[in-house]
């Protein structure tokens, strides 16, 4: 029984010191081995032996890169306001033994700094440029931990503002202003609309203005050069078929009655003409018909005894209302008179009977 327990003992204090011995670092670690209290070696990962009783572990780092987010720090900006400012630290280890040695804390070491450099910067800018600056201030941030932190053995990949939050009272009045900003830019927007749509409906009525302008001086011209082409017709027509003056005056004679057909005429003055018209017509058409009617001429039919119309003069019509309408409508009753014993003398005269009697008005 005692070499057996003795084997058993031994057996077990060989297990024992095989593992004592025996170090496997994993992945993207590293292990700080100290031999009676002063540094020896890194062990790097995989498999390490050390010395039983004689080398210790003294400290393990990870080596992948890590997250350190500080707690929020009150920082007074150049106009005297108090924000509190939360950062987000990136770091890495690469130096395990300077990391272990060189400094007691890193993290609040680094922490420290952070704050410190974070005061010296924002110091120098207001609360707006202080909210509109992140990327200047994490640029500087970087370089005073980058450089500080170098020789224990970390390295600040980033660091990041995480909140920057000024007191409430400014809050408020920056909410104030932004919606000010923001009724503002609503207005300028909407006024910009309302000048765009009504320079759109300007340009509008101007585009229409101008095309009906263009329109209606078309219309007109083609109405004139109409007109004129009539005109230049009737006149060509009138001198190449050489028309009887006979014609011309009894045309005339027929116009002459609308001329007071108007309500609004109070004011009529014949023509010196209309008497010699109608001599010309009664002559042609008395002629044509073989002589002038029988019977001595009356006292109210206006011919004198040899069968021409007596020249009465032309009839002069006063200002006043009455006496220019009853003067009006005598004369035109008069042409209308003349015109209609023109035209029976002439269907006479096609006919081949005899002329009527001319001069009787009252009829």
């Amino acid at each position: 029984m005692g070499p057996e327990i003795l084997f058993i003992v031994l057996a077990a204090l060989v297990v024992l010191l095989v593992v004592s011995t025996v170090r496997i670092v994993p992945q993207a670690r590293a292990y700080n081995i100290e031999r009676f209290g002063r540094y020896q070696r890194t062990l790097q990962p995989g498999l390490n032996f050390i010395i039983p009783f004689v080398d210790r572990v003294n400290t393990k780092y990870d080596l992948r890169e890590q997250v350190f987010s500080s707690r929020p720090q009150p920082v007074i900006t150049e106009d005297n306001l108090v924000v509190n400012i939360d950062t987000v630290l990136y770091y890495q280890i690469t130096d395990p033994r300077a990391a272990a040695y060189e400094v007691a804390n890193y993290l609040q070491a680094i922490d420290q700094l952070t704050v410190t450099t974070l005061r010296n910067v924002i110091g120098g800018m207001d609360l707006e440029r202080t909210l509109t600056s992140r990327e200047e201030i994490n640029t500087r941030l970087r370089s005073v931990l980058d450089e500080a932190t170098g020789k224990w053995g970390i390295r600040a990949n980033r660091v990041e503002i995480k909140a920057i939050d000024p007191p409430p009272s400014i809050k408020e009045a920056m909410e104030k202003q932004m919606r000010a900003e923001r009724d503002k830019r609503a207005v300028i927007l909407h006024a910009e609309g309302e000048r765009q749509s009504r320079i759109l409906t300007a340009e509008g009525a101007r585009q229409q203005a101008i095309l009906e302008a263009q329109g209606d001086q078309q219309a007109r011209i083609l109405r004139a050069d109409g007109e004129a082409q009539a005109v230049e017709r009737v006149f060509r027509a009138v001198h190449q078929n050489d028309a009887d003056p006979k014609l011309l005056a009894y045309k005339y004679l027929e116009t002459l009655p609308h001329l007071a057909n108007g309500e609004g005429n109070t004011f009529w003055v014949i023509p010196g003409e209309l008497t010699s018209a109608i001599q010309n017509v009664t002559k042609a058409f008395s002629g044509e018909a073989g002589g002038s009617a029988s019977g001595p001429p009356s006292e109210g039919d206006g011919r004198r005894a040899d069968g021409e119309l007596e020249d009465t003069g032309t009839p002069e019509l006063t200002s006043g209302d009455d006496g220019a309408r009853v003067a009006a409508e005598q004369a035109a009753e008069s042409a209308a008179a003349a015109v209609a014993n023109a035209r029976q003398a002439a269907e006479a005269a096609a006919a081949g009977g005899s002329v009527p009697e001319q001069g009787r008005t009252g009829e």
